[in-house]
C-alpha cells in the first residue's frame, strides 16, 4: 500500500529561495526592489515582483522536468499569436530578445501584471461575453497547430494517468480492483463516445476554469475577461475550454453551456456532437487529477494543501465518482 510519505525530501523548489528568485529576474536585466508575493500555484511557482521603477512583474518558474524548452516556446508562441489578433491573454513578455529563461536549474518566464476579478459567472450576459471570447482564442488557436505540447484524448489525459496510479501503487490494496475495475469501464466509455464524435481539434486554453479568467469591470480599460495562464495549453476539442465554465446540477450545467454557446456561435461555428463528449471530458479529469497529485507527492506543497489524498476514503469516493460517471 502506498504510504503517502515521499522518499526524496530534496524536491527542486526546495532551492527556489526568495534570493534565487530576485537574482534571477536581475540576470536577465530586470531591477527588482526586494519585494516579492507568492501567488496561489500548485503546477508551477508563480511570484508578484515589484520592480525599483514602480514596474510589477509576474514570474513563473515551470515545474522542472514538466515541459521541454520546446514545448513552453509553443505556450509562448500561442500566447503572443494571441495577442496579436487582439484576444485578451496575458502573455509573457520579451526581455533581451526571449520570452524563456533559465537560472540556477529552472526555466523561468515574465509577465506584466494584470488585475481583475473573478467573473460572475450567475449573470447570462457574461456567459455570453465569456463564449465570445472563447471563440475569437479559438479562431487563433485553429490557425496554426502544436508540434510539441500532446494532444488531449482518452489515452493522454486518460490511459496514461491509469497506468500512473496502478504501477506507482498509489491506490489502497483495498479499493484498487475495484477502482480499476470502474476506471477501465468508464475509459471504455470514453473512447466509444469519442470514436463516435470524432471530433475535430484545434489549440486550447486546455485549463479554462474560472481560476484562470479574470474580468475587468465596464467601464475601466479593457473591460470583460482576461485569460491568465495557458500552461496546460494542447490540441484538442472546443468542448474542453467550455464545459468546466458550468456547475451546479445537471439541469443549471446545460443552462450555463447554452449561454457559453449563444456567444461562442456568435464567433465561430460549434459542432453540437461535441456536448457529447463533456461527460468523457469529466471521466478524463478525474482520473488525470488523481494521477496529477500522486506523482507530485514528492513537492511539499502537495502534501499540506491535499492532506487527504491517499486516504482510503479518497479512493472509495473516486471509486463511486467513476461508477456514477457509467451511468451519466
Amino acid at each position: 500500500m502506498w504510504s503517502g510519505v515521499s522518499e526524496d525530501t530534496a524536491h527542486p523548489y526546495t532551492r527556489l529561495t526568495p534570493a534565487c528568485v530576485l537574482d534571477a529576474l536581475e540576470s536577465i536585466g530586470l531591477r527588482p526592489d526586494g519585494r516579492l508575493m507568492a501567488l496561489s500555484s500548485y503546477e508551477n511557482r508563480v511570484y508578484l515582483i515589484q520592480g525599483e521603477n514602480g514596474e510589477a512583474w509576474v514570474a513563473k518558474f515551470y515545474r522542472p522536468g514538466r515541459w521541454s524548452d520546446a514545448q513552453i516556446a509553443e505556450e509562448h508562441a500561442f500566447a503572443q499569436a494571441l495577442v496579436e489578433d487582439e484576444v485578451p491573454v496575458v502573455a509573457p513578455l520579451r526581455v533581451q530578445g526571449e520570452t524563456l529563461h533559465h537560472a540556477e536549474g529552472f526555466a523561468f518566464s515574465v509577465s506584466p501584471r494584470r488585475g481583475g476579478r473573478a467573473p460572475e459567472l450567475d449573470e447570462p450576459q457574461v456567459r455570453a461575453w465569456i463564449g465570445r471570447f472563447l471563440a475569437r482564442l479559438h479562431t487563433v488557436g485553429a490557425r496554426g497547430a502544436f508540434v510539441e505540447r500532446p494532444a488531449l484524448n482518452p489515452e493522454s489525459l486518460g490511459q496514461a494517468a491509469r497506468d500512473r496510479l496502478l504501477e506507482g501503487g498509489y491506490i489502497d490494496l483495498a479499493h484498487e480492483r475495484a477502482w480499476q475495475e470502474a476506471c477501465d469501464a468508464a475509459l471504455a466509455q470514453a473512447r466509444a463516445v469519442w470514436t463516435e464524435v470524432q471530433p475535430q481539434t484545434l489549440r486550447l486554453h486546455g485549463d479554462c476554469h474560472l481560476g484562470n479568467i479574470l474580468w475587468t469591470p465596464e467601464g475601466l480599460p479593457g473591460a470583460g475577461p482576461h485569460f491568465v495562464d495557458l500552461d496546460d495549453a494542447r490540441t484538442g476539442p472546443a468542448v474542453q475550454d467550455l464545459w468546466m465554465l458550468a456547475s451546479g446540477d445537471a439541469l443549471q450545467r446545460q443552462a450555463q453551456l447554452a449561454d457559453l454557446l449563444e456567444g461562442y456561435t456568435q464567433v465561430r461555428d460549434f459542432d453540437p456532437m461535441e456536448l457529447r463528449l463533456v461527460e468523457p471530458l469529466r471521466t478524463l479529469r478525474l482520473i488525470h487529477y488523481s494521477a496529477w497529485i500522486a506523482t507530485r507527492w514528492d513537492d511539499p506543497a502537495f502534501a499540506q494543501n491535499f492532506p487527504w489524498f491517499g486516504t482510503p476514503a479518497y479512493w472509495a469516493e473516486q471509486v463511486q465518482h467513476l461508477r456514477e460517471q457509467l451511468d451519466s
